[in-house]
């Protein structure tokens, strides 16, 4: 008997407890939701509305920005490509471009630089090599790496859209381990002038590390590695403190089509062995 009443006397308490616990609660939670609202916008719009979208298009999200690009866009204009991507990004369905602050630093950095051998890590689907060919000078050449089929097949459309030809830009389709040592023999490339990173971060490191070994940065090349602060290359920072091979600086700014989230774009310019 006793048993039955302390039983009933904690399932009392219980019931009057845990609404007083969960009303502690809220204000952590309401905390929790103000402090990391920019990330929980970023999920929802690139992983439950991807996900969500490729159910119900049968489309990969790239292939559906291509597709709002190509009936938004003028052909032959890449300011209007670039807007067209810039307006879906934002508005439609987020994918991890360079995006329009960013991409002004980029648009900066060619000009003053004005390189005539570029290479690109990281194609996805053409933005940013839009961005980059806009800006090249005249008889100037980007090299594009992107390993993902479906992706290259996107950034070809896309190119070509622009109105750039396969003299200004030429797309690899593969791995950037694999291509970065082949440069010289099957490119014939002597020199990169100007190195744009936006892949795998996990990737930035190595394939620096193959370009030094490949003696393609001479003195003054210029690499330009964006994210690394979010969602960040430790590795590849811990690197450029100590290896002592380049002059750099980190551009701060914030997530492409994002206000809250904290960024910023790693620039380098190589100095050789001292």
């Amino acid at each position: 008997m006793s048993i039955l009443y302390t039983t009933a006397v904690c399932c009392l308490c219980a019931r009057m407890v845990s609404p007083a616990i969960a009303l502690a609660f809220i204000p952590l939670l309401l905390t929790v939701l103000i402090r990391y609202r920019y990330f929980f916008v970023l999920f929802y719009r690139s992983a439950l509305v991807r996900i969500w979208k490729d159910c119900t298009t049968g489309l990969s999200r790239e292939e559906r920005a291509f597709q709002y690009v190509l009936t938004h866009s003028t052909p032959g204009d890449p300011d209007s490509i670039l807007d067209a991507f810039d307006f879906w990004c934002s508005k439609v369905e987020f994918i991890s471009n360079i995006g329009p602050k960013k991409g002004k630093i980029l648009d900066r950095l060619l000009m003053e630089q004005s390189p005539l051998t570029v290479l690109e890590l990281g194609a996805h689907c053409g933005y940013s090599t839009v961005r980059i060919a806009r800006a090249l000078p005249l008889g100037a050449r980007l090299y594009s790496i992107e390993m993902d089929q479906r992706n290259a097949a996107i950034t070809e459309k896309i190119v070509r859209l622009a109105g750039f030809d396969d003299n200004t830009v030429e797309l690899i389709v593969n791995p950037s381990d694999e291509v970065i040592p082949r440069l010289r023999t099957d490119y014939n490339l002597e020199r990169l002038d100007f190195v744009f990173m936006d892949h795998w971060k996990k990737c930035y490191l190595p394939d620096l590390q193959l370009l030094e070994g490949s003696g393609l940065l001479g003195k003054g090349s210029m690499v330009l590695a964006d994210n690394v602060l979010f969602p960040g290359a430790p590795k590849f920072l811990r690197y450029l403190r100590k290896c002592g091979l380049y002059e750099w600086k980190i551009h701060r700014a914030t997530l492409e089509y994002s206000t809250g989230i904290k960024d910023g774009m790693a620039e380098l310019i190589y100095q050789g062995i001292k």
